[in-house]
């Protein structure tokens, strides 16, 4: 058996029994694991999706990590803090122009140089020579995909199948029967698919449009892993689009919260908790059914979204009858 990586925590994460009204008349059973719980700086998803590149950049015994992200990135916050704590230097291309924002200043003071792409320069990040003169400025640097994807991303994630069966018999289950999580490239989703080899099936919540883009990332990366499709499914949980948030959304986050004693933010982990209740609700889980709902943490990226604005900035009852136009949905990207 192989030693226990380095990057990973060494304590069993959190399984945590999730009760809400809505799940009341359809015996079905769901539990969170708290990703969000792993590590003050390095929770969520982000490790796991990081902990190949880690390893991979360790063996090359490379200076630092290099990647790409926006202003709100967890992704990148996730890569600042892990070339803190592991003696990396680390240089993040963000999208946009410069901006002062939480995750901004957390950054610089992780040391992480940052080089502002605009947005052309940004969508430049697909083509093929790309990274050559960023490799080419910072030589001995490990790159790393956005949002820490491709295969190395994903068999990080599939470490997360492992993970999950730490806890379950002291949580009292001596199984579950399925997975369902927040996906936003597909790479998480992947890895858990990867790390089930079919053994449960995987729900992905759309946390923007494109399910063509997902579906063919996931299946990519499988390729790339040489497995096949072994079993998941994909639910629109995009609402008005990627980073959108919209009253409805809010106000569902802030009463789960309080119901599920569990913290959400609306990118990601709000959207997939309401699309798992959408479906709860159309009978699609039997009566049974035990569910693990996978908290990908993205916590950090709250401190961008002024979630009260968009309460506050919708219509009252008399809004229809009396003609006024709602507000459009607020956004803010995290990618």
């Amino acid at each position: 058996m192989a030693p226990p990586s380095p990057y990973l925590p060494g304590a069993p994460i959190r399984l945590q029994p999730l009760s809400f009204t809505w799940l009341d008349g359809h015996a079905i059973e769901l539990a969170a694991l708290r990703l969000d719980q792993v590590d003050p700086e390095l929770s969520g998803n982000k490790l796991f999706k990081l902990l190949h590149h880690l390893e991979a950049a360790a063996a090359a015994g490379a200076e630092g990590l290099i990647s790409l992200g926006g202003p709100h990135s967890n992704h990148l916050h996730a890569l600042a803090a892990a070339g803190r704590r592991f003696g990396l230097r680390t240089v993040g291309l963000l999208r946009g122009h410069p901006q002062d924002t939480p995750t901004v200043q957390d950054l610089l003071d992780c040391g992480m140089a940052l080089h502002w792409l605009g947005y052309g320069g940004y969508r430049e990040r697909y083509q093929p020579e790309f990274w050559a003169p960023w490799q080419a400025r910072y030589p001995g640097f490990h790159c790393v995909p956005e949002g820490g994807g491709g295969l190395l991303g994903a068999l990080g994630c599939a470490e997360l199948v492992a993970e999950l069966q730490q806890p379950l018999e002291a949580f009292g289950w001596g199984d579950y029967h399925g997975c369902w999580l927040a996906a936003g490239t597909g790479t998480t989703l992947a890895g858990l698919v990867l790390g089930e080899a079919g053994r449960h099936p995987v729900y992905g919540a759309l946390a923007g449009p494109g399910e063509h883009a997902v579906a063919a990332t996931v299946a990519t990366l499988l390729q790339q892993a040489g497995r096949d499709d072994t079993g998941y499914r994909l639910f629109d949980a995009s609402r008005r689009g990627f980073g959108r948030f919209d009253p409805e959304l809010v106000r569902f986050m802030r009463d789960a919260e309080r119901e599920g004693g569990m913290p959400l933010e609306p990118v990601y982990t709000a959207k997939a908790l309401m699309a798992l209740r959408e479906q709860v609700r159309a009978g699609f889980f039997a009566p049974g059914s035990r569910l693990v709902f996978v908290h990908t943490g993205g916590l950090q990226g709250l401190r961008g979204a002024n979630l009260d604005a968009i309460l506050q900035a919708e219509p009252g009852p008399g809004a229809a009858e009396t003609g006024r136009e709602k507000r459009p949905a607020a956004s803010r990207k995290q990618g």
